[in-house]
């Protein structure tokens, strides 16, 4: 398929869609803006732009959250592997979204570390799976938080079970103020290190002018993240999780039959 692409189709291509009106460009570090600037326009005169014609930048997408019909249920695939793998996730918040904060929140209580709720139980207690955390992802009109776990294939249902009640307690009782200081400060610890790194502080900068139009500070931004307050926490949880779950397990030996009931419906 690869191989069948021709040279003219990828020009055609790159003519089509990499245009003035679309493009962002970042950097961070010691940079010149004059000469910055310079450099890349001799650049994108080399790569055959047409700076003769004046081009208008698009408008931001206006945050509205896209109609999205999610598959729901469980999904097996059968593969000859030495561990399966297991993903359970649920539709969430767009990046604009006020409650994007919380949802950091949560995320790094439910399964964004060691002292989390996911690796706690599932790893620590019951030594169900090697890897287990959650994670989230938002775009500028969707977004999912979803559950990993890499487990022996037999334990894929009682891993599923277990996620399942971990979130289950999260939104029906909450979480509770250690765990709250707990992700406050490991939500810091890791900001703050990310600013070390120019490529995270170049990539913050685009994701901000093309997603949001504002530029937050690190200060602002943790100043939001500890304004944060459990019961906050626990109505996202109750609004995420009451949605129907999607599961995909993937691995050898894994029986449908068995499965599907621990993941069907809702978690509330």
């Amino acid at each position: 398929m690869i191989q069948s692409i021709s040279h003219e189709a990828v020009i055609a291509h790159y003519q089509a869609n990499y245009r003035p009106e679309d493009l962002v460009i970042t950097a961070a570090g010691g940079v010149d803006h004059e000469e910055f600037c310079a450099l890349v326009q001799t650049c994108l005169e080399k790569a055959g732009w047409d700076f003769s014609q004046t081009a208008v930048p698009r408008p931001r997408r206006d945050g509205t959250p896209a109609a999205i019909t999610p598959a729901t249920g469980l999904t097996v695939l059968h593969r000859e592997s030495e561990q399966a793998h297991v993903i359970i996730g649920f539709p969430s918040l767009h990046a604009m979204d006020e409650r994007r904060y919380t949802l950091s929140v949560l995320n790094a209580i439910l399964g964004g570390g060691m002292s989390s709720r996911l690796f706690q139980q599932i790893r620590e207690e019951r030594a169900l799976a090697y890897a287990v955390y959650s994670f989230i992802s938002s775009y500028s009109d969707a977004g999912y938080l979803g559950v990993y776990a890499g487990c022996a294939p037999a334990k894929v249902a009682e891993v599923m079970e277990v996620a399942r009640q971990i979130l289950s307690d999260i939104a029906e009782q909450g979480v509770t103020e250690s765990e709250l200081l707990r992700a406050r400060g490991q939500i810091a610890g890791s900001s703050i290190m990310a600013l070390e790194d120019p490529g995270a502080r170049m990539s913050r900068l685009g994701r901000a002018e093309l997603v949001a139009g504002e530029f937050l500070g690190s200060d602002e931004a943790l100043r939001r993240i500890d304004a944060v307050s459990r019961d906050e926490i626990q109505a996202l949880a109750r609004a995420l999780f009451a949605q129907d779950l999607t599961a995909v397990a993937v691995g050898p030996d894994l029986d449908e039959a068995i499965l599907s009931p621990v993941v069907k419906g809702r978690v509330l």
